[in-house]
């Protein structure tokens, strides 16, 4: 079952990352301003992460542009501390074909480790969004429709290409297209 929060939390918490697999160059939530941004928080012995979350990420990461949206797992670990590893993380990953860039939540002081903290995520698979300017713009615990999440991103998408059009205009001398029509 989804819990859908969805609301403007405003900006996102950056991520605290002990390691990152699958990318040359450790990420920021800075660094892919401009994109939206798909988190799939998980765990490899999650079952719901692994019949679920992590396939729809992977479905996401192939079907949206990646010069306009971002796909980031976070490997965040709240138990089984020693069965998940970075080493059984790397073959896992491998294993099941996943391709996007995973960040290694960094361990907390207590159980839960500090992105996971930040977020305020109540367990695993969650699914963060976050828009071009580096807000986040929604939260889910459990499962999300495929069709519910890509709405949720096209409309990420949309209101990134109005800002687009409005910067466009504001930066135009000439008029914009009119129901008279459009001028050159």
């Amino acid at each position: 079952m989804t819990r859908n929060q969805t609301r403007d939390y405003g900006p996102a918490p950056e991520l605290t990352v002990s390691k990152w697999l699958n990318t040359q160059e450790d990420l920021t939530l800075e660094k892919l301003r401009g994109k939206v941004v798909v988190i799939e928080a998980f765990q490899m012995l999650c079952p719901g992460c692994v019949s679920h979350g992590l396939p729809q990420a992977k479905t996401v990461s192939q079907m949206f542009s990646r010069e306009r949206v971002a796909v980031i797992g976070l490997h965040s670990v709240f138990e089984h501390h020693d069965a998940m590893t970075e080493t059984s993380l790397a073959a896992f990953l491998y294993e099941y074909g996943i391709s996007f860039p995973v960040a290694i939540d960094m361990p907390g002081t207590q159980a839960i480790p500090k992105t996971m903290e930040a977020y305020g995520l109540q367990g695993t698979p969650s699914l963060i969004l976050i828009d071009i300017n580096g807000n986040r713009r929604a939260q889910f615990f459990g499962q999300i429709h495929d069709l519910q999440l890509g709405a949720e991103i096209a409309f990420l998408l949309a209101d990134s290409s109005k800002l687009h059009a409005t910067t466009l205009e504001a930066a135009s001398d000439k008029t914009m297209c009119t129901g008279n029509g459009c001028p050159v």
